[in-house]
């Protein structure tokens, strides 16, 4: 049985797109997306050429953050969001630890 696909390990995770190809696929421009990693609302990986490689799920977030600009926000606003979110997950993640080894803080 594959990984399944939303796992980390599965192709939406794997950073293979060039940002030519994410242009493309989200209706960015090229600066646009440089942009958003530089607000530090993506994080691509680079290769050894220093090419940006982004994965679907790094597409996905591309389209939400320019559906998020196209509604009004600003991206510290994104970026403040974002954070949150992390925040909550590893808040549930540190949960489910402490649960499974019967922790207390």
């Amino acid at each position: 049985m594959g990984i399944p696909l939303s796992e980390p390990g599965s192709y939406k995770q794997k950073k293979v797109i060039g940002i030519g190809i994410a242009s493309e696929l989200t209706g960015l421009s090229e600066r646009q997306i440089r942009y958003y990693e530089e607000r530090r609302l993506i994080f691509p990986d680079r290769s050894k050429g220093g090419t940006r490689k982004y994965s679907f799920a790094d597409v996905e977030k591309l389209v939400d953050i320019a559906n998020k600009m196209e509604d009004g926000m600003q991206t510290f606003e994104i970026r403040k969001e974002e954070l949150k979110k992390s925040d909550v997950r590893n808040k549930m993640l540190r949960g489910q630890l402490n649960a499974a080894f019967k922790m207390r803080k």
